[in-house]
């Protein structure tokens, strides 16, 4: 006897809603996101918040992070993280993050203008 995939309906759909509450439950609101983002990216202003975009010691440029998309500074807070994009700083900075401080920060920037 073959049996139909829809044999348990209801436990289907039950499997079905327990996953999008946990989907839920790992994504903050936006708005949440930002407002933790905002408070996490505080030092960032030390480096990316200063006139010109130059750091004073060494003197070096650093990337304006303000307005950047949400992808880009997951991928490269993230990258740092892993050790996989180089900079002493902003490893550092970077392993003190969570993932879900990451997309927090990330939600942040990506809401400034550029």
């Amino acid at each position: 006897m073959i049996r139909s995939p829809n044999r348990h309906p209801l436990l289907a759909g039950c499997l079905a809603l327990l996953a999008s509450f946990a989907v839920q439950a790992q994504s903050p609101d936006a708005a949440g996101a930002a407002d933790k983002g905002k408070q996490l990216a505080y030092t960032c202003q030390g480096c990316h918040g200063v006139t010109g975009y130059k750091n004073a010691y060494p003197t070096y440029s650093v990337p304006k992070i303000t307005g950047q998309t949400q992808e880009y500074v997951v991928n490269a807070l993230t990258a740092y993280k892993k050790g996989t994009r180089k900079h002493p700083t902003m490893q550092a900075q970077a392993q003190s993050f969570s993932d879900e401080d990451i997309a927090a920060i990330a939600a942040y920037l990506s809401s400034l203008k550029k």
